[in-house]
């Protein structure tokens, strides 16, 4: 991939341990709204699940009781409404008593109140406008299925339910149903040493690496959280990263390299895209037919980036991410395809 050379802030280099984990915001436990007896499991551990899809079947007698106490209350609000049209039909030709029309109408806001009042229980345990439509009309015994779904799509890592077994509803003491995650973007939480904390400031670039000092991937800090430790003395920096490349793992330990203390603007490249070309600093630059090295000399390296001193200018493009390719290829040409002469 080709970029341009910029310039852009560097500071100093700090390493510091940090563990990789998931986005709080895109990480869900299920739990029932209804209490029942597991009767279908559609998913299991490892599976990946899109938003909205069936994740297990509860036969719920509870559900069926809220169902009918519904179609009861809709009964009655209609019947009362019936009531009360004829009641003020009656009235307009002066054939029955005010005091009728009054209790005729006082009857049906008592209905329209109970079967507001059981459509918001229904809402309650999920179900929807949809779904009311069709309880009148549900087969025998449908009436009580509650479907557990998926509130967002990802991998299921976690599932403690079992066919037969038993759920109930508003336990707090209960673990979840399941537990979905999407890791298509993590977060990474860097332990900042006291003395460090004034150092590093907010979209500093980070590098975060292996234990052998290979860059996995790189981002930049996105906040620092206010609060430190009183056992380990440390505070938190964290990183936001796209993972969709799958490069990190929740639970992993890493080492952070960040830019920190006062940033001066230079050249820089991502460091990667600087390779020991015959024993020199070089950055790939396009060339009629390729690319070809061009020596550098380099200066501060931090937060996965190089200062590029001299040997390239702002504005020139340069191979970004595939370096260590070229430099592979070029090695293989050099040695005739790999035998040596």
């Amino acid at each position: 991939m080709l970029e341009q050379a910029e310039l852009d802030a560097l500071g100093e280099s700090l390493s510091l341990p940090a563990e990789v984990r998931f986005d709080a915001d895109r990480m869900a436990n299920v739990s029932p709204r209804v209490s029942g007896v597991i009767d279908r499991i559609f998913a299991g551990e490892g599976d990946t699940v899109e938003y909205g899809d069936r994740l297990a079947l509860i036969s719920s007698r509870d559900l069926a009781t809220l169902k009918a106490q519904w179609v009861t209350a809709e009964t009655r609000k209609s019947l009362a409404a019936q009531a009360l049209e004829r009641a003020e039909g009656l009235w307009s030709k002066k054939i029955t008593s005010e005091a009728t029309v009054q209790a005729a109408r006082a009857e049906h806001e008592a209905a329209k109140a109970e079967s507001e009042a059981a459509e918001t229980e229904l809402h309650a345990v999920g179900i929807d406008h949809a779904a009311l439509e069709k309880i009148a009309t549900a087969e025998d015994g449908n009436n009580a299925n509650a479907y557990l779904t998926a509130p967002l799509s990802g991998t299921v890592i976690r599932r403690a339910v079992t066919l037969g077994g038993t759920v109930t509803a508003g336990d707090s003491s209960a673990e979840a149903l399941f537990t979905i995650v999407d890791d298509s973007v993590l977060w990474v939480d860097i332990a900042v040493y006291k003395q460090d904390i004034s150092r590093v400031r907010i979209g500093a670039p980070v590098a975060l690496k292996s234990d052998d000092d290979d860059i996995i991937t790189q981002s930049t800090v996105a906040f620092v959280l206010p609060v430190i430790d009183e056992a380990s003395r440390t505070a938190t920096a964290r990183v936001i990263v796209d993972n969709r490349d799958k490069a990190l793992t929740p639970g992993q330990f890493v080492i952070a390299d960040l830019s920190v203390g006062n940033a001066r603007e230079v050249l820089r490249v991502p460091q990667s895209a600087v390779q020991l070309v015959e024993g020199r600093s070089s950055v790939f630059v396009p060339v009629d037919g390729g690319f070809a090295p061009r020596p550098v000399m380099i200066g501060t390296t931090a937060g996965g980036y190089i200062e590029i001193r001299t040997g390239l200018e702002e504005g020139d493009l340069f191979v970004s991410d595939g370096a260590f390719t070229l430099k592979a290829q070029l090695e293989k040409d050099a040695f005739g395809d790999g035998h040596g002469h």
